[in-house]
């Protein structure tokens, strides 16, 4: 879990709401981070939320609309952005056991150091960040 060096690493992808989002993009991610030497666990919470993120933009947001994702290493922080043209506010749910889905939200606020939801007029964007000396 080393950096190479200072300096920020800041990277942005920007893919299709489809059903293929959501793996294409957390591969990337991994790639990112992993260059930038971020490895062992706070490496396998990036990939879980980074997956989060993007399936719900891709459920909940506009068929084929833009995902914009993007991930900035500062330091000891992993910061992930995701951004999309749904309308909504997100919001942490605390479905049934036998639920199908509906964790999410709950994943991202449970693992990751910090979270939150920016709205804009053209959809959000959802972001989270992970400490990788903790």
């Amino acid at each position: 879990m080393r950096r190479r060096d200072a300096q920020a690493v800041v990277g942005e992808l920007v893919v299709q709401a489809e059903r293929s989002a959501p793996r294409a993009v957390r591969h990337w991610v991994m790639r990112t981070i992993a260059d930038a030497d971020v490895g062992g666990a706070p490496n396998q919470v990036v990939e879980l939320l980074t997956a989060e993120l993007v399936s719900n933009a891709v459920v909940h947001g506009p068929d084929g609309g833009d995902v914009r994702v993007e991930v900035r290493i500062d330091g000891a922080t992993v910061r992930v952005s995701v951004r999309d043209t749904g309308g909504g506010t997100p919001t942490v749910g605390h479905p049934e056991p036998t639920a199908p889905s509906g964790r999410g939200l709950a994943l991202v606020e449970a693992l990751s150091t910090d979270w939150g939801i920016h709205p804009h007029r053209d959809g959000k964007t959802v972001w989270f960040e992970v400490r990788t000396d903790e």
